[in-house]
């Protein structure tokens, strides 16, 4: 494929698609941390802007599966999936939540794994939930995560067992991908992954013969587990042209830190971007090298920190126990909180006047020197939830238009803020209101600039609209990061 300069664009060593915009970050931010230069399309890109990262170790696409029904995803996932194929990276990975929230109806992750096997071919999927980095952790199956100081198996995890769409009531992984799809399923435990490398790829050989699983959950434990599985999906990669790996972004974590050192100055730190190739492991498929040429514009890879900014605009459309108790510690800093209301959205005579009242009032803290926090809930217990809901039902809107509702609102906000206050700073939280404000800044593209706290890398964002383009954005899950996170990311640092 053809760059912006009329020549050959050098291969990726890994595409993926995330099926939220928080986690597509994620996965951006594990592979930052390796040094691998990544550049994260915000919609399937263009050739033209393809061509602006000619250089890119990575390309991710970030979308909304997670919210899609099995129809809308044939609808979506298969022409994107073919047109990542063509790029030529040798893994392909499907990234869903690390507590794997879903369910045969939404965000069926099933589906979207037998999409990827038809149109990647490949012996079996692997799945790998698992990420120890964000406490996340799979043992015999079953999966677990963690909820401030206490790990919980997933039908009992305080928030996800009542996500308000996909709440997990089964923590057996295999048990619930068998509700979503009729492939055959195998789990290669922990047990499986002890002793040496040829014993464990010949445990998994044996498995893959005697099973014939269309799908292989791979046991999480541990860093070091973690990066024994890495080495197996390496080692399917040299056998078949492109693997499709199903999983968190402990897929990158098992990955990164081999495809980082194979890939040293092809879109990785080296501080000229020099181009060297790199291999696949075992010496494998030639589908591993990634050719040279000059770096593209994507960040120096594998920083810490960035400089702190006088104010920070904060968009939460997020309802999460962690953001409730980031924007009260926000508040305590000095943030002026501003509610963003549903029910003067969804009114059609109201929404004008609730807009310019919105505005008037941020651009007032903003323009003296403050901090501000956009919130639609605090907290999962706040009243105004519910009574948006019964609002909608009233006025014959379902349910799931009040992230559109708010988050075009929060979108609309973020744009004149952002473009008449020359803010350089924003946050937000919550997958659905990231995709909505990030569309209403015309950003059609991320690559990450700085770590700051697991889960919520700095990005340089790329807008076609000069107002916008160079924008720092952290876009964050609802329940990522400490309780001083908003503090730590206005600052560009955790201390």
């Amino acid at each position: 494929m053809a760059d912006a300069k009329g020549g050959e664009r050098a291969r990726p060593l890994l595409c993926y698609y995330g099926d939220d915009f928080t986690g597509s970050t994620d996965v951006l931010e594990a592979l930052f941390r390796h040094g691998l230069h990544t550049v994260l399309f915000l919609a399937p890109p263009t050739p033209e802007q393809l061509g602006r990262f000619p250089d890119a170790a990575c390309v991710g696409v970030a979308g909304v599966g997670r919210s899609m029904t099995p129809d809308e995803m044939e609808r979506e996932l298969r022409p994107l999936f073919r047109m990542l194929k063509t790029l030529g990276a040798p893994i392909f990975h499907y990234k869903v939540c690390s507590t794997f929230d879903s369910s045969p109806g939404v965000g069926s992750i099933g589906k979207a794994a037998e999409i990827g096997r038809e149109v990647f071919g490949g012996r079996f999927v692997p799945v790998v939930a698992g990420v120890p980095y964000l406490r996340r952790y799979t043992l015999f199956g079953h999966h677990f995560a963690a909820a401030g100081d206490r790990v919980y198996r997933l039908d009992r995890h305080p928030t996800m067992s009542r996500h308000p769409v996909t709440p997990m009531a089964e923590a057996d992984l295999l048990r619930h991908l068998a509700e979503q799809t009729a492939m055959r399923t195998a789990l290669f435990s922990i047990l499986d992954q002890d002793g040496p490398p040829d014993q464990v790829s010949g445990r998994l050989e044996r498995l893959v013969a005697d099973e014939r699983p269309e799908l292989v959950l791979f046991d999480v434990l541990d860093d070091e587990r973690l990066a024994k599985v890495g080495e197996l999906i390496l080692e399917e990669a040299g056998r078949h042209e492109t693997v499709f790996v199903v999983g968190s972004s402990g897929v990158e974590y098992a990955l990164a830190g081999r495809l980082g050192g194979q890939a040293h100055g092809v879109g990785s730190g080296a501080a000229d971007g020099g181009g060297h190739g790199a291999s696949a492991a075992n010496g494998g498929s030639a589908a591993m090298t990634a050719g040279g040429g000059d770096r593209g514009p994507v960040e120096a890879a594998g920083g810490h920190g960035a400089d702190e900014v006088d104010r920070l605009l904060v968009i939460s459309g997020s309802c999460s126990p962690m953001t409730e108790r980031q924007i009260a510690a926000a508040v305590t800093t000095g943030y002026t909180a501003i509610r963003v209301p549903v029910s003067g959205l969804i009114r059609e005579e109201e929404r004008a006047r609730t807009m310019e009242r919105l505005t008037l009032a941020a651009k007032q803290a903003l323009s003296d020197g403050r901090s501000v926090v956009l919130y639609s809930a605090a907290g999962p217990g706040d009243g105004a939830i519910e009574a948006g809901r019964a609002e909608l039902a009233a006025r014959g809107f379902r349910p799931e238009d009040s992230s559109r509702v708010l988050g075009t609102a929060m979108g609309t906000l973020a744009r004149e803020l952002v473009a008449d206050l020359g803010l350089r700073r924003v946050l937000v939280a919550g997958g659905d209101t990231s995709g909505y404000v990030t569309r209403e800044l015309g950003v059609y593209a991320l690559s990450c600039r700085a770590e700051l706290e697991p889960g919520g890398p700095l990005c340089r964002a790329w807008s076609s609209d000069p107002r916008f383009d160079g924008l720092e954005l952290v876009l964050k899950g609802g329940q990522v990061g400490s309780p001083n996170f908003f503090e730590h990311v206005r600052r560009g640092r955790v201390k």
